[in-house]
C-alpha cells in the first residue's frame, strides 16, 4: 500500500476512536433531540401531512407536558423495548447449541471430504450458516476457514479472506432466522407503527431478499477469493501445521439424535399447520399468513434449537444432569450485558423521538423537498444505502444506527409507498457490507491476528490492503442485485413487496 493509503487509513482510524461508546452516543443523542424540539417548537416550524391533511407540530420535549410523560414512562420505555425481549430469548437458545459444543460439530461434520476446487463456496456457505451464533461467527469461522483450506492444500489466509468476508460483509444475509432479523424488525416494528398501527416488521418480513442473497453472496465471494486474492498470495511457505479435528463416534451419534429429534419437532409443528383445520393457522380463516405460526415464529425457532441443543449434550455427554441446562445458558447471557445496557439510553431515545413526532416531522419535511425537485424512487434508496455504509465505518453497532436511521427513513419511505421491511433491507445491504473495513469494529484487530499467525510481519495496513476487494465489490454487486429485485418487483419476504400496496 501506498503512504497516502496509510495516511487515509490512519485519519480513519483517528475519526472513529473520537466516536464515543454507543451508550453515551445515545445519551448525548437524546440531549441533542431535546434541545432541537424545544428549538423547532419556540419557533414554530410546521409542515403538512398530505396523507391526513393534518399539520404535524414538533412536541417541545423541553415543556412540561414532555416531562409528564417521559418520568412515568422511563421504565416501560426499557422493558416494553420490543428487539430487548426477543433478544434475549434467543440467545438463550442459541447460546445453549453453542456451549453443547453442537454448532461446531456441525460445521465439522459439513466440511468432510469437501475438494479443494471447491473449497471456497462449502467455506463461504457453512460462514452465512454461522450466523445463527451472531458475533460468535465473527470469532469462531475465519480461523477454521484458514483450517479447512489448509487442510485441502490451498492457501489458509485465502480462506481466512473468504471467511471473514462471508461472516462480516455478509453477516445480515442468512437462510435462517436470527438475531439480526430479530432486532432489526424490533426495531423497525416500533418506528412503522407510529405512522400506521396496520403496519409492522415481522422476523420473516426480509427472509426471501435475504436467504436468496447469501447463495448470490457465495458465489461473488468465492470468485474473488479463487481469481483475485489467491493468485495474488502467491503459494504459502509458512510452518503453521493444523488439522481438523475428527468428529468422535459419540458425537457422530449424538448427531444422528440431534437429526430424529429436530425431524420430530418439524413433524410435529407440521401436523400444526398443513391441515386446514391446523391449530396454528389463523382461528377465523385458516390462513397461515397471518396465523399464529407466523407471528410466533421466534417461540417455534427456539424450540427447534433448545430440542436439538438439549438432545446432542445429552447424548454427547455435555449435559450430564438437568440443572447443566440453566448452566450451560449462563455464559452466553453474560455476554449479553452490554446489549442490555445499551438498550437504556437506547430505547429512551427511540421512545422520545417517537413520542416528540420528530421522525414524522423529518420525513414529511424531506418528503416535501423531494417532491419539490421531483426525486423518489431509486434516488431515495440509493441516498439510504451510501448513508448506512458511511456511519457503519465510524459505528460498530449495526442496530444502534438504526435506531438512529430508522425514525427518519422508515416514516419516509412508507410516505413514499415503501414498505417498512424494505426500508430495513437497504439498511441491512449497506451496514453489513462494510464490516471488516470499520476501523473502530472490535473485530478488525481480532482478524488482524489471525492474519498475523499465517503472516507474522502483517501490520493493520496489510489486513485492509487484502480484505479491501471483499467490501467494495460486495457493496456494488449487492446493491444492484437489490436495485433489479426492486425492479422486478420481487418479495422480500412471505406476502411483503417493496411497495406497499
Amino acid at each position: 500500500m501506498t503512504k497516502k493509503s496509510y495516511r487515509f487509513f490512519d485519519s480513519i482510524e483517528k475519526v472513529g476512536n473520537k466516536i464515543p461508546n454507543p451508550f453515551l452516543l445515545f445519551v448525548y443523542l437524546t440531549a441533542i433531540l431535546v434541545v432541537v424540539t424545544a428549538i423547532i417548537s419556540w419557533l414554530g416550524l410546521t409542515v403538512h401531512d398530505p396523507s391526513s391533511g393534518e399539520v404535524v407540530r414538533v412536541k417541545n420535549l423541553l415543556s412540561a407536558e414532555s416531562l409528564q410523560w417521559f418520568l412515568p414512562n422511563v421504565i416501560k420505555n426499557f422493558s416494553g423495548f420490543l428487539p430487548l425481549g426477543y433478544i434475549l430469548a434467543l440467545i438463550l437458545a442459541f447460546g445453549l447449541a453453542e456451549q453443547t459444543g453442537l454448532l461446531e460439530v456441525l460445521i465439522r461434520k459439513m466440511t468432510t471430504g469437501i475438494s479443494g476446487k471447491y473449497a471456497s463456496y462449502v467455506v463461504v456457505f457453512i460462514a452465512f450458516f454461522s450466523h445463527v451464533s451472531s458475533d460468535a461467527a465473527i470469532v469462531i469461522m475465519p480461523p477454521l476457514g484458514a483450517i479447512i483450506f489448509m487442510a485441502v492444500g490451498r492457501h489458509p489466509i485465502a480462506g481466512l479472506l473468504a471467511t471473514i468476508a462471508g461472516v462480516a460483509s455478509g453477516f445480515t444475509a442468512n437462510m435462517l432466522i436470527v438475531t439480526t432479523d430479530v432486532l432489526l424488525s424490533g426495531i423497525s416494528s416500533q418506528i412503522s407503527t407510529t405512522i400506521d398501527k396496520a403496519v409492522s416488521v415481522s422476523v420473516l418480513d426480509n427472509w426471501f431478499f435475504m436467504a436468496t442473497s447469501v447463495i448470490f453472496l457465495t458465489i461473488v465471494i468465492s470468485i474473488i477469493t479463487d481469481k483475485f486474492v489467491e493468485p495474488r498470495l502467491g503459494t504459502f511457505k509458512g510452518k503453521v501445521e493444523t488439522k481438523l479435528e475428527k468428529i468422535t463416534p459419540q458425537q457422530n451419534k449424538a448427531l444422528k439424535a440431534t437429526g430424529i429429534a429436530a425431524l420430530i419437532y418439524v413433524v410435529i409443528i407440521a401436523c400444526m399447520v398443513i391441515p386446514r383445520s391446523g391449530i396454528l393457522r389463523d382461528p377465523e380463516h385458516g390462513t397461515v399468513l397471518p396465523s399464529p405460526f407466523m407471528s410466533g415464529i421466534v417461540g417455534l425457532i427456539m424450540g427447534l434449537f433448545f430440542v436439538v441443543s438439549i438432545t446432542y449434550g445429552c447424548v454427547a455427554g455435555v449435559i450430564k444432569k438437568q440443572n447443566d441446562i440453566p448452566e450451560l445458558m449462563v455464559k452466553p447471557m453474560k455476554g449479553m450485558a452490554g446489549f442490555i445496557v445499551l438498550v437504556f439510553p437506547l430505547s429512551q431515545f427511540v421512545a422520545l423521538f417517537s413520542y416528540s413526532d420528530m421522525g414524522k416531522f423529518i420525513a414529511l419535511s424531506i418528503v416535501s423537498a423531494l417532491n419539490k425537485m421531483g426525486v423518489s424512487g431509486l434516488p431515495v434508496i440509493i441516498g439510504l444505502l451510501f448513508i448506512s455504509a458511511l456511519m457503519s465505518l465510524f459505528i460498530a453497532s449495526g442496530s444502534a444506527i438504526w435506531s438512529m436511521l430508522a425514525p427518519v427513513f422508515i416514516p419516509l419511505f412508507m410516505m413514499l409507498g415503501y414498505h417498512p421491511a424494505f426500508a430495513q433491507v437497504v439498511f441491512r445491504v449497506a451496514d453489513s457490507s462494510v464490516i471488516p473495513l470499520s476501523p473502530v469494529s472490535p473485530f478488525v484487530p481480532l482478524f488482524l491476528g489471525f492474519l498475523q499467525k499465517y503472516r507474522p510481519e502483517a501490520k493493520l495496513g496489510t489486513y485492509y490492503s487484502l480484505i479491501l476487494p471483499y467490501p467494495i465489490i460486495i457493496l456494488i454487486v449487492w446493491i444492484l442485485f437489490l436495485v433489479v429485485w426492486y425492479l422486478l418487483g420481487l418479495p422480500i419476504g412471505p406476502g411483503i413487496y417493496p411497495l406497499m400496496k
